[in-house]
């Protein structure tokens, strides 16, 4: 009788709940449980990259581990992109010639306001939150050549997590974040020239069959839809993400180490360089892992 129970529960319980029992059953409990170690990771093996695909399963990211120390090769990113099915590379007009970009101090970038070519520390975001939805951002790579001396660490939560703890919060802020017109990023003119138009849309949709989020703290670029529950939503999220969840991963990219995800909230610490200075390479897809 207790096993026909059991089955008549499971049949009963709404697809969200049994999703979500699965999300957390198998959610990684700390940064350390990310890490998969490569041999090469231009050269991933069978198993390597399905061990890379089990964790981003679990968690969208994944950080691998290599002997590539300060080796200054794009074809790290890329091939390791292209071993997982990460074929349509995303250029930005800062990239470089490739495609990937090169982040490291550049005081002619930051001083246009670009704060990835600067020191300063990034705020929570994914990557490609202005973009319009053709050209949305599924994942990135992010490959460390060099750290910085002191400092750049990286805080990371799954956007499936921070649905589901909105969502056990109160349902309500999930509607808000949403709705089509949620969060607008203004228009991007340097000189008197448009750079990129103004994108509104919602922080949550579906793609593909696959949660897609877009959001960023920054409070200079951005234009919160003005009700209530918005407000609410964007102050919930806003307190999961620096009230230090034990969802929330906090890593230091070492050389040789690289980040895959499919573009997970991210942000970044102030860092102090050394000589030479710190170097990730940033590869943004197109597509999912």
């Amino acid at each position: 009788m207790r096993y026909v129970v059991l089955a008549l529960n499971a049949v009963l319980q709404d697809p969200f709940e049994r999703w979500r029992e699965r999300k957390l059953a198998r959610y990684p409990r700390s940064a350390e449980d990310l890490i998969v170690e490569v041999r090469d990771p231009r050269e991933l093996s069978d198993s390597e990259a399905a061990e890379i695909r089990r964790v981003c399963g679990a968690a969208n990211m994944a950080v691998y581990a290599g002997p590539l120390a300060d080796v200054a090769d794009k074809d790290i990113a890329r091939r390791l992109g292209e071993r997982l099915g990460l074929t349509r590379l995303h250029a930005n007009p800062l990239s470089d010639e490739d495609g990937i970009s090169s982040l490291e101090v550049a005081p002619e970038k930051s001083a246009r306001g670009y704060i990835p070519y600067s020191n300063r520390r990034l705020l929570w975001h994914t990557d490609g939150y202005y973009n319009a939805p053709e050209q949305r951002i599924r994942a990135f790579i992010l490959h460390c050549v060099r750290p910085a001396a002191a400092g750049g660490e990286n805080r990371l939560l799954d956007p499936e997590i921070a649905y589901l703890l909105l969502r056990d919060a109160d349902p309500q802020y999930v509607q808000a974040l949403s709705a089509p017109d949620a969060m607008t990023i203004p228009a991007n003119e340097e000189d008197g020239a448009m750079m990129r138009p103004a994108q509104t849309g919602p922080v949550f949709s579906t793609d593909g069959g696959a949660l897609h989020m877009r959001y960023t703290a920054r409070t200079r670029s951005i234009e919160w839809r003005p009700d209530e529950a918005t407000r609410a939503a964007v102050q919930f999220l806003k307190q999961i993400l620096d009230a230090g969840s034990p969802y929330v991963f906090t890593l230091r990219l070492a050389a040789g180490q690289g980040l895959v995800c499919n573009n997970v909230l991210h942000d970044r610490s102030a860092f102090t360089d050394g000589a030479p200075g710190r170097l990730v390479y940033r590869a943004r897809y197109l597509d999912r892992i």
